[in-house]
């Protein structure tokens, strides 16, 4: 009878991922502390416990790293909007936990964003990667959903998805920013930032079309 389990991780294949993570820690820790542009793959590599060699197995350069740490942050990120959109039963729950699970993550890892906001570049080669279309096209499917389920008002989707998207990103920027530069922000700083796209939002909604909610 087969097990239903997953079969266990070989040696080589969990030294690997150990390898991986140490790397992206350690890149994180000399971002933070350096800045991207300062920060070198030496400085980088001092950080872990490998070996120069060990380190060009995994990335061929700090763009690497780069577009690593933002495909894992985004990838994790957009199961958690997908997962606030789908719960939502009005339109402001579905604004405002879209933008909360958004906001709620950028702050406590407003690293990412801060790369993000300083390295155009890499983000450009980023948004080829194909990372940013998937969140998009699971906004697009959420957005239709909300639709379908008459949760949001059956306006024109495209520009739906953009301004919500467009919204939602640049925000997060200056929250990022925000945050990194005041550490002393507390939560309350999130709750400001939700409160403000999610009725910049709905009061944009109302002069499209009746609202299907109170």
């Amino acid at each position: 009878m087969l097990s239903s389990s997953k079969a266990p991780l070989g040696k080589r294949k969990q030294n690997a991922i150990r390898n991986r993570h140490s790397i992206l820690v350690a890149a994180r820790a000399c971002f933070q502390k350096n800045g991207y542009e300062n920060t070198t793959i030496r400085d980088i590599i001092n950080e872990t416990d490998l070996a120069s060699g060990t380190f060009y197995n995994y990335f061929r350069n700090k763009q690497d790293i780069f577009a690593a740490l933002l495909t894992d942050f985004l990838s994790g990120l957009n199961e958690n909007l997908t997962q606030h959109r789908r719960s939502a039963s009005t339109a402001e729950e579905f604004i405002y936990r879209s933008y909360q699970a958004l906001y709620q993550v950028t702050a406590r890892d407003p690293l990412v964003f801060e790369l993000a906001h300083r390295n155009e570049r890499a983000l450009k080669e980023l948004f080829g990667s194909g990372i940013l279309r998937l969140i998009m096209m699971s906004l697009e499917d959420d957005v239709r959903d909300a639709i379908d389920r008459k949760i949001l008002p059956d306006v024109d989707q495209d520009y739906l998805c953009a301004a919500f998207f467009g919204v939602g990103y640049e925000t997060s920027l200056v929250l990022a920013e925000r945050m990194h530069k005041h550490p002393e922000l507390d939560a309350g700083e999130i709750e400001t930032t939700t409160r403000f796209s999610t009725d910049l939002f709905i009061g944009g909604l109302s002069r499209l079309t009746p609202l299907p909610c109170p």
